[in-house]
């Protein structure tokens, strides 16, 4: 049964991706103006933008997976390991399945029993539902920063 608590956090999930949060900066207006060439530029050894965008992302199907009473699926050592993109259809593509997994874990997250949020998450080591929720959308929000100032640097060098 939702509770405000899970509405609240499907809300903040929504907002990282979709806008409207207290930073008033979010991912889709942030990558909606990102050609595929930006995406994928390689600017020293920064990680790229389709590379912050796949990592921010890599963890929606391990919190969907659990929420779900299925495994942690999620492995740190893979969350950079972004599919190739060589055109614009294909990073749109890429965009567009991930608004849409970002909304279907905000679904999840709105519909969770509240008794469950201060439950084991998988493991005893990884803390509460609540811990790696909330853990989710701070990373997000660090790593959309990253993408930001990387925008602005490749625009820069134009």
């Amino acid at each position: 049964m939702p509770s405000e608590l899970t509405t609240q956090l499907a809300k903040h999930i929504r907002e990282i991706y979709f806008g409207v949060n207290w930073t008033w900066s979010n991912i889709r207006d942030n990558l909606s103006d990102v050609t595929w060439q930006e995406a994928t530029q390689k600017i020293g050894e920064l990680n790229t933008i389709l590379g912050l965008t796949y990592h921010i992302h890599y963890y929606v199907a391990s919190l969907e997976s659990v929420l779900s009473g299925g495994p942690l699926l999620g492995k740190d050592k893979y969350s950079f390991d972004h599919p190739a993109i060589h055109s614009q259809i294909e990073w749109e593509q890429f965009l567009e399945k991930m608004y849409g997994e970002a909304e279907a874990l905000a679904e999840t997250v709105e519909q969770m029993d509240e008794k469950l949020i201060w439950t084991v998450f998988s493991a005893e080591k990884y803390g509460n539902y609540f811990r790696n929720i909330a853990g989710f959308i701070e990373h997000s929000h660090y790593h959309l920063g990253q993408i930001v100032v990387i925008k602005k640097m490749i625009r820069a060098t134009m």
